[in-house]
């Protein structure tokens, strides 16, 4: 049965104390598991830049809280019945992709939370313990579910204050390619709009007092050491993939040169 009034990310969220999370786009079991392994205190299922389905989402989210690790899924879109159908299915809170605006972030909560605060209708499924859970997942929902809106685009930088405003939101992440893309330097990440982009974000978060997060996509630890010494708390440390195939390239290049 769903266990999402044991969130322990939305503590962290509201003490602003820094958590460390990854990425999941292979929807294989295996990777959950191993992941889940690894010490990461919450996982984010991709189903936006993956082939990931929801229903093998929901295999994944199972694997995930069996480690009592939190379970979170970036939606595709700011579709309230996938994140309904996400929440349905167990996930502990959505990261929603491009929201630029506060109505965006206000649909964002409305599609996670219940009534009197949200809008979500009400299933039996997984979350709900296929029914025979339902009052006990009502009564914990609004208050431990967690919404995190994702800021890559100008606009959403230009509207942050609004964004950050809307009640139920718990925090937000940057997603450093489109931001840039948005500025029309995809990837320039040393650009002077980019960074002058980043450190306005990073202004009005220290000023709402939200917590701030962002996607480290190297698999190089110290470059998260940098973002928590900018005040950033909510960390997701490369993803699985590029764990794989930098520790392949990286080990196999030590082993040809080892060879003689």
């Amino acid at each position: 049965m769903n266990k999402i009034k044991n969130n322990k990310l939305k503590n962290k969220l509201k003490e602003k104390e820094i958590s460390f999370g990854s990425w999941i786009t292979t929807g294989h079991t295996n990777i959950a598991e191993i992941m889940a392994q690894s010490g990461f205190e919450w996982l984010t299922i991709d189903m936006e830049h993956s082939v990931i389905t929801l229903d093998i989402a929901q295999q994944l989210i199972q694997i995930i809280e069996a480690y009592d690790v939190v379970p979170l899924v970036r939606v595709g879109e700011k579709n309230p019945n996938i994140i309904k159908r996400v929440m349905d299915a167990g996930a502990y809170g959505v990261i929603v992709p491009m929201v630029n605006t506060k109505k965006d972030a206000e649909l964002a909560v409305n599609s996670v939370k219940y009534p009197p605060i949200g809008t979500r209708g009400v299933g039996l499924a997984r979350a709900q313990g296929y029914g025979l859970g339902f009052e006990e997942y009502n009564k914990c929902l609004n208050e431990k579910s967690i919404v995190i809106v994702q800021i890559e685009h100008i606009e959403a930088v230009n509207n942050l204050e609004k964004i950050l405003s809307v009640e139920g939101v718990d925090g937000c992440i940057i997603g450093p390619y489109d931001l840039s893309g948005s500025l029309g330097h995809p990837g320039e990440f040393n650009n002077p709009k980019v960074i002058a982009a980043l450190k306005k974000v990073e202004k009005t978060c220290a000023k709402m007092k939200t917590p701030l997060g962002m996607h480290v996509i190297p698999p190089d630890y110290k470059k998260v050491i940098e973002y928590t010494s900018r005040g950033y708390t909510f960390l997701a440390f490369s993803l699985d993939t590029l764990f794989l195939a930098s520790s392949c390239k990286e080990q196999l290049n030590k082993l040809k040169k080892g060879v003689k």
